[in-house]
């Protein structure tokens, strides 16, 4: 009898310091990831929810993206891209706040806008491009309230929402300095039937 009850007290304690270890082991991990996330979210990717229906067909009001934070550090953003920035530089924006918009001049280029079309002179050249823009809707018109003819200077970024007639954009407000560009979408995490990482944000 006392041998059975010192086998069950063995057996006891060989179960107590099991479950301690994977107590600890889980303890481990959660601080592990919550010093991953709080890293990433500050210095290399961050959450963001888009809002409203600016960035469709390309985006969808709710969409749930991880955003790279990191990239821009090392290179600018580039044309066709779609950045996030925040809006404190907006009249009536807030620096808790963020847009998501595509970028269609970058710094040098000339960007005139008329009878519904986006017309771009790269790098200022003399050869105007009018862009045939397939993220957008077929026969979605860019409208603006006054004509606009812009030459970007360093650091500037014109950005467009893809869903031309329901943007707030450098159509209204200018363009973008680069010190407000946050990063760009690198993974669509919500909704699931259309999780996406983003190699090339002209897709």
């Amino acid at each position: 009898m006392d041998q059975q009850q010192e086998q069950y007290q063995q057996i006891k304690q060989q179960k107590s310091n099991t479950f301690k270890n994977e107590l600890w082991d889980i303890i481990k991990t959660l601080i592990i990831l919550c010093t991953i996330y709080f890293v990433t979210k500050g210095y290399i990717a961050q959450p963001f929810l888009v809002k409203g229906r600016s960035m469709e067909q390309t985006f969808s009001d709710g969409d749930y993206l991880i955003v790279d934070q990191l990239t821009y550090n090392f290179t600018d953003p580039k044309r066709f891209e779609v950045v996030v920035f925040h809006t404190e530089f907006i009249p009536g924006g807030s620096g808790g706040e963020y847009y998501i918009k595509r970028v269609i001049g970058i710094p040098g280029d000339r960007v005139v806008i008329k009878e519904g079309k986006v017309i771009l002179y790269k790098n200022n050249a003399d050869t105007p491009t009018t862009l045939d823009e397939e993220y957008i809707l077929d026969g979605l018109k860019t409208l603006s309230q006054d004509p606009i003819d812009v030459i970007l200077k360093d650091n500037q970024y014109f950005v467009l929402g893809d869903n031309r007639g329901n943007s707030s954009d450098s159509r209204f407000w200018g363009p973008v300095d680069k010190s407000y560009i946050v990063g760009k979408p690198l993974i669509r995490l919500f909704p699931f039937n259309a999780i996406k990482v983003f190699s090339n944000n002209n897709e």
